[in-house]
Formats: C-alpha cells, structure tokens, sequence
C-alpha cells in the first residue's frame, strides 16, 4: 500500500460527483468508482486524510460482494485495472487497489441501515423514548446490548448534510411496499451472514449500511458494503454490555474532534499525525482481521 490520495483529476474522464469519500466518473455504459484517502466525521471532510484508506474499503466491499453473491448480486464488474476501458489505462498508478469498474444502476432513494446492538443514535434514542427509529424495544437494555433480533431502520439519503431516519411505513410510501419489504429482508440476511462470519474471527458487527439500485429491472447491491466507513466493528474479546465499545473504525478521529472547540460544520480541524497513524493502523487491521481467509 502506498500514499494519500485526497482528489483524484482524470481530465479525459467525465467526472459525475465527488462523495464524500469517492469520486465517480461516467464511463458511458459503466460507472468508475475511485475510492480516495479522503476522512469525514459529523458528515464533514476535514482537510487531511487517511494514507490508504480508499484501498482498504475497496478490498474490504470487494471481499464482500464475493461472498454475498448468493443473496443478492452486485455492481462490480472488475477491480483490475487491465480489464477496464482503454481511457482509464493511462491512470492505472493512481487507480490500481483504489477503484471498481461497476455498473451503471439507478440507486434505491433510502439507505438501508441493520442494527443488531444498541449503539450510537438508537442507544440515545431509547434512552429517551424506549425505542429506535420509532421501532419499540423491550424495558430494560444497557448500552451495547445484543438486540433480540436485528432490527431495520432505514434513512433517507442526504447528498449534503445529514440522512434522516425514517418508518418502515415512510420507507413504504417512497419506493411502494413491496420493495420496502424486500430490501428489509435482504439487509438483514447479509447482516446475518456477515456477523456470523465476523463472529467466527472474533468481531461483532453492531450495525451497517447498504445501499441498493436497480440495473437491468433487477435489485443489486452498489456503493461500498460492510466496510469501516458504512459499520460499527466491535472487538468481541473486549466487548463490555453497559458501555460505550472501541471500534475499528474512524471513532478515534470522532473522539478527538469532540475535545476540540468545533461546531461540526465545515471547515473541518485538521488532524494530527498521531491521530491519523492510529486511524490508519485501524482501518488496516480490520481489513487483515476479515478478509484473511480462516485456518
């Protein structure tokens, strides 16, 4: 792995839109996703970024996609740049490890959200309420508890700003229930599969994200899947009930901004070197922990 790449500028390539974190170019039939080192936290990108950290979400939706295969397909249609279009080839140093050829989809206007702990916003929520995302939960759950069963809560999609939660009855209303019904079942089946085999190499997933679209009149899966950026990992040898856990994600970086002055709207601080190490050293170990196939 090599370098930091915070913007990515191929002149002979249309580019569509720059996420937060991924640059998408239009390849006519086909889309190119560059997964750049950029970081966001409070849904604000801070100055600098993270060496790498655009080839380890790539390697760890790639290893994914694979083994969700059986669910649901996906949009990947090559990862290496030799088999993409001979105008990408001359940006192969810049793109390789970093970027997926995919197909051109129409993305489902929710996001699919699957909680199986209590964490983060739902633990604030039922605190206050004794429900997440409207969805009522048993008396008497601690931070960090193991729900029942996972539960789906979807949001809206936000392009600026942040997604808003939304009922499974909205979710009905925008996309028709019966597409409603099949993404939430869907969801929670890789869910499902996901944590039983993050389980086995000692990580609890708390909860996720997926995005889906439409290709061809068939649902697949698109955008990133199970990464750090789109997942709560949690350790399952150091996971505590009753507490706040330490995730293999950009938590770190959360953590420090909230010692700092900042009104969480841009600009961003920027980050010191010790910080990124540790946010880097992270995102590479969660990336080693799942993806190296078990003895």
């Amino acid at each position: 792995m090599q370098g930091l790449v915070l913007k990515t500028e191929f002149p002979d390539i249309k580019l569509l839109r720059r996420g937060k974190v991924r640059d998408i170019y239009d390849l006519g039939e086909n889309l190119l996703l560059v997964a750049s080192d950029r970081v966001s936290a409070f849904d604000v990108v801070l100055p600098n970024g993270i060496p790498d950290k655009g080839r380890v979400l790539t390697q760890i939706s790639v290893y994914w996609f694979k083994v969700m295969e059986e669910i649901i397909p996906n949009h990947l249609i090559a990862t290496d740049v030799k088999g993409f279009p001979p105008v990408c080839q001359k940006y192969a140093k810049e793109l390789e490890g970093r970027s997926m050829l995919v197909k051109k989809a129409s993305p489902m206007p929710v996001e699919c959200i699957v909680r199986g702990y209590l964490a983060g916003s739902g633990w604030k929520e039922y605190k206050e309420k004794g429900t997440v995302c409207g969805i009522k939960l048993k008396a008497g759950l601690v931070e960090s508890s193991r729900l029942d069963e996972p539960i789906f809560t979807p949001s809206t999609k936000a392009d600026e700003g942040h997604d808003i939660n939304i009922s499974f009855e909205e979710t009905k209303d925008i996309i028709g229930s019966e597409m409603a019904e099949k993404l939430r079942d869907i969801s929670i089946r890789i869910y499902k599969k996901a944590s039983s085999i993050a389980e086995k190499r000692g990580i609890i997933i708390a909860d996720t994200k997926f995005e889906f679209g439409i290709y061809n009149n068939e649902l697949i899966l698109i955008d990133e899947i199970l990464t750090p950026d789109s997942s709560r990992f949690w350790s399952a040898k150091d996971y505590q009930i009753g507490k706040g856990q330490d995730s293999f994600d950009k938590q770190i970086i959360r953590d420090y901004l909230l010692t700092l002055n900042w009104n969480q709207q841009p600009p961003g601080p920027k980050l010191p070197e010790d910080i990124i190490e540790k946010a880097g050293a992270r995102y590479k170990e969660i990336l080693g922990i799942l993806t190296t196939p078990s003895p």
